[in-house]
């Protein structure tokens, strides 16, 4: 089961990543949500936490795992809809 929910981080973390990097860093700050450097290295950092979780280095594993997948779900749930330049539906 550890390994299901490792490789789920890590892909939401890879996913995050890849949609974050062809972004154009003007809407990030007319959306008013940090710089795009700031997002690439945050959904980077994820990418990178999820696999020392799942490697398994340091004692930490399955905090390394959470906390990247947390990172990379801010990321898509709130700035990329923002970023988008597609209108809200409501």
């Amino acid at each position: 089961m550890h390994i299901v929910l490792a490789i789920g981080c890590i892909v939401l973390a890879v996913v995050a990543l890849v949609k974050c990097l062809p972004k154009n860093p003007d809407m990030f700050f007319v959306q008013n949500k940090r710089t795009k450097g700031f997002w690439t290295g945050m959904t980077g950092g994820a990418v990178a936490l999820t696999l020392l979780g799942f490697l398994g280095i340091g004692p930490f594993g399955l905090l390394f795992l959470l906390a990247g997948a947390c990172m990379a779900a801010v990321y898509l749930a709130d700035v990329n809809p923002a970023v988008s330049g597609k209108p809200d539906s409501y």
